[in-house]
């Protein structure tokens, strides 16, 4: 009865021990200087269907695909992966470890006494071996708390790489779209020049214009179909890009032929006190980098107490000529104190050390959340500026196309300068490049938007 109390009262000692945890407890930061942050990360409800507002089924279809072919992303989900079965490793070890064994030896003269000369021994063992590092201090429960932080990092970047790829796609599209736009402008501008160059021409050779028009206006000419390539160039680019996303081979993509970007019906919009730092990943990504980092002090610093642990094993022996069963059962504990104490300074470098990280891991938190406020108020800027840019090129594309067809008006009625012509299609030829431009422009300001509030922003 002594005994079982004995060891109970051990036990409970141990458990009470055990339940401490030295070092920190972890506290995310709740500002960053005067800034609010929120308190935990959460995915935007409609990080993947965002871009369904726009009603353009490509756009759509190439997401979709993206999000089920693209490397990257499968990357990033093994990391997911990779990184909950470190942590399930680490929770594992708060659990005795065993093994079942069971082994035969024989020996001759085993022994330098003369009796056992010529003597062969035999015997048999199984059973189990168990052995349990006893977490007095906590060690390791920090290192548990860590690989979870780092595991829960992992996750998060797992959705910012779904957000970045959204982003690409949605941005090359953009650039693909842009490009085809700007290459029907080119044709267009190039079939209207070359009906000028018509005109010229005839009056060219009934005597009504000089060689000096004619080798001008087939300067314009030139001028545009040498734009023609460029602009298949940049359709090409963005067609391989598209297809390195979506893990096909250039030239598989099945897209309509019509340039058109795609167009909100409505105006992005930004909630009054929404607290959008909630849905940037880089920094949930930042706080449990954070927050692992501290948990590693605690790592570190369980390493100035004693270690304890216990050995045992449950099972059979036999010698020459027994059997194993009931007569042959054994058992052993073997408990075990270790302590560093001759290498405590090592260990205090290895703290200190330790401390450092999560000043480090601390500041870069702090800074991404200063970068993210930068990057949701510059991408909103941006995109108003571009979307004012775009506005007024319109109204001088419109503009320009009505001094055109006035100049080539006047011109045909023998009452205009060919320079005025010149110069009224080369104004327009500018104005209408310079609108295809903006109009990609701001769709990819637009893009900038959704990634840099996590795709929390809402269409009203």
């Amino acid at each position: 009865m002594g005994n079982i109390l004995k060891i109970g009262t051990l036990a409970g000692l141990i458990s009470a021990l055990a339940a401490c945890a030295v070092g920190p407890d972890y506290q995310a930061p709740t500002k960053a200087n005067n800034i609010e942050l929120a308190s935990t990360y959460e995915q935007a409800e409609k990080l993947t269907n965002w871009w369904h507002a726009f009603g353009d089924e490509d756009l759509n279809q190439l997401i979709d695909q993206a999000l089920k072919e693209n490397r990257t992303l499968f990357q990033a989900q093994a990391n997911v992966l990779r990184a909950y079965a470190i942590f399930r490793d680490s929770d594992n070890d708060l659990l005795p470890k065993g093994s079942l064994n069971a082994g035969y030896e024989a020996g001759k003269n085993i022994t330098v006494l003369e009796s056992d000369d010529d003597t062969i021994a035999r015997g048999y063992n199984a059973g189990a071996n168990l052995t349990w590092d006893v977490d007095l201090f906590g060690k390791v429960r920090r290192a548990i708390e860590a690989s979870l932080a780092e595991a829960e990092q992992a996750d998060i970047l797992w959705h910012d790489a779904q957000l970045q790829i959204i982003s690409q796609v949605a941005a090359t599209y953009g650039d693909y779209r842009g490009a085809q736009f700007r290459l029907k402008v080119a044709e267009q501008n190039l079939a209207n020049l070359r009906q000028t160059r018509t005109i010229v021409k005839a009056r060219f050779q009934a005597g009504f214009a000089s060689e000096l028009e004619m080798a001008r206006i087939d300067a314009q000419v030139f001028q545009v179909e040498a734009s023609v390539p460029q602009m298949r160039n940049l359709l090409a680019r963005a067609d391989a890009t598209l297809s390195a996303l979506l893990a096909k081979k250039p030239g598989e993509l099945a897209l309509s032929t019509e340039p058109e970007l795609p167009q909100l019906s409505k105006p992005v919009a930004l909630v009054p006190g929404e607290n959008y730092l909630r849905y940037r990943a880089d920094v949930a990504s930042s706080e449990r980098a954070l927050a692992a980092s501290t948990a590693r002090i605690g790592v570190a610093t369980a390493d100035l107490y004693p270690n304890v642990s216990v050995s045992g094993f449950l099972g059979f022996l036999s010698g020459p000529g027994l059997t194993l069963g009931g007569d042959t059962k054994s058992w052993s504990v073997a408990p075990t104190i270790s302590w560093q104490a001759a290498d405590l300074g090592s260990i205090k470098a290895r703290i200190r050390q330790a401390e450092a990280n999560s000043d480090i891991a601390l500041a870069q938190f702090e800074q991404q959340v200063f970068d993210a406020l930068a990057d949701m108020q510059f991408s909103l800027q941006s995109y108003n500026f571009s979307r004012q840019q775009q506005q007024s090129t319109e109204h001088q594309w419109q503009a320009s196309e009505r001094a055109m067809t006035l100049a080539r008006q006047r011109f045909e009625a023998g009452s205009g300068e060919f320079l005025e012509l010149l110069e009224a299609q080369r104004d327009a030829l500018q104005s209408r490049e310079q609108l295809a431009v903006q109009e990609q422009q701001s769709f990819n300001r637009l893009v900038d938007i959704y990634r840099a509030f996590g795709g929390g922003i809402s269409v009203i």
